[in-house]
């Protein structure tokens, strides 16, 4: 039997994931935005083609590079809230599956 409190702490823990997930999202918004604005003050001060292609190669190299490692570091956090999710499912499905002899 499902206990409420077992429930509540469900809900806790589902809310927490979401709110990891969120901040994760937020905090890649915001470094993308401070990193854009960076790249625009940079371009607009440059004097020749070649410096502005330098600084736009820089910006790109390191747009990808912060793109990949958060889109890892949300898939992360998808991942477990995943298992969060299906973790009161494991208890359930213990019950129906057959015991392994050793």
């Amino acid at each position: 039997m499902i206990k409420v409190e077992e429930i509540q702490q469900y809900g806790t823990s589902l809310q927490s994931g979401v709110q990891a997930i969120a901040t994760a999202y937020g905090d890649y918004t915001r470094k993308s935005f401070e990193d854009t604005k960076s790249f625009v003050e940079k371009l607009s001060g440059v004097k020749s083609i070649d410096k502005a292609l330098e600084v736009q190669t820089e910006y790109a190299k390191s747009a990808y590079e912060t793109f990949v490692a958060e889109s890892q570091k949300i898939a992360g956090l998808y991942t477990d809230l995943a298992r969060q999710t299906f973790k009161p499912l494991e208890s359930v499905a213990a019950r129906f599956s057959p015991a392994v002899a050793n």
